[in-house]
C-alpha cells in the first residue's frame, strides 16, 4: 500500500473504531470477541484497501465483512460451544469501552435471535441503517431485510409477552 493509503487507513481507523466496536459487540455480546472480530475485519479491509474506490462505501464495507466473520464463527460448532474465560457468568466489566455494561431486558432477547435477524436488527435499530444499508451490508435484498426484521420482531413481542417475563426481563 501506499504512503496516502496507509494514512487514509489509519485516519478511518483512528474516526470509526468505536462504532465499529459498538457493533461488533452487539453482534456478539462479547466485548473480547468484539475486539477480535474489529482486528480481523480491520486487517481484511487493510488488505483490500488499495480497491477500494469510494471513501463513503468504506464503513459499509467493513460492516459486510464484520456480519460475514461474525455468521462464519456461528457457523463452526467449537466456536459455539465452548469460551474462555477467567470468571463465569460472562458480564461485561466496568471497563467496558462500548458503555453497555447495563444491557437491559430486550438486549437480552435480542441475543437469543438466530444469527441473520439478530443482524438485521442490529444493523437497522442498534446502527440505525436504512434498510437499503442493511441490505447493502448484509448482502441480501430489502425484501429479505424486510422480512428478516419482521419475524426478529414478531418473535420479540412474542418472548415480551409470555407470562414470568417482568418489565426488567428477568423471572417475576
Amino acid at each position: 500500500m501506499n504512503p496516502d493509503g496507509e494514512a487514509r487507513f489509519s485516519e478511518f481507523v483512528a474516526a470509526r473504531q468505536q462504532a465499529l466496536l459498538r457493533t461488533a459487540y452487539l453482534l456478539t455480546s462479547d466485548r473480547h470477541s468484539a475486539e477480535d472480530l474489529v482486528q480481523i475485519s480491520l486487517a481484511k479491509a487493510y488488505l483490500a484497501w488499495d480497491r477500494l474506490r469510494d471513501p463513503r462505501a468504506v464503513e459499509a464495507y467493513v460492516r459486510k465483512i464484520m456480519v460475514n466473520e461474525h455468521t462464519s464463527w456461528w457457523r463452526r460448532a467449537w466456536r459455539r460451544n465452548e469460551r474462555s474465560t477467567d470468571t463465569l457468568p460472562e458480564s461485561p466489566t466496568a471497563d467496558d469501552p462500548t458503555g453497555f455494561e447495563n444491557r437491559d431486558a430486550m438486549w437480552v432477547l435480542v441475543q437469543t435471535l438466530p444469527p441473520r435477524q439478530r443482524a438485521a436488527v442490529v444493523l437497522r435499530y442498534y446502527e440505525d441503517l436504512t434498510e437499503v444499508e442493511t441490505a447493502r451490508v448484509l448482502g441480501c435484498s430489502v425484501g429479505t431485510v424486510k422480512s428478516q426484521t419482521s419475524r426478529a420482531l414478531a418473535s420479540l413481542r412474542a418472548r415480551l409477552a409470555e407470562p414470568g417475563l417482568s418489565a426488567k426481563g428477568g423471572a417475576a
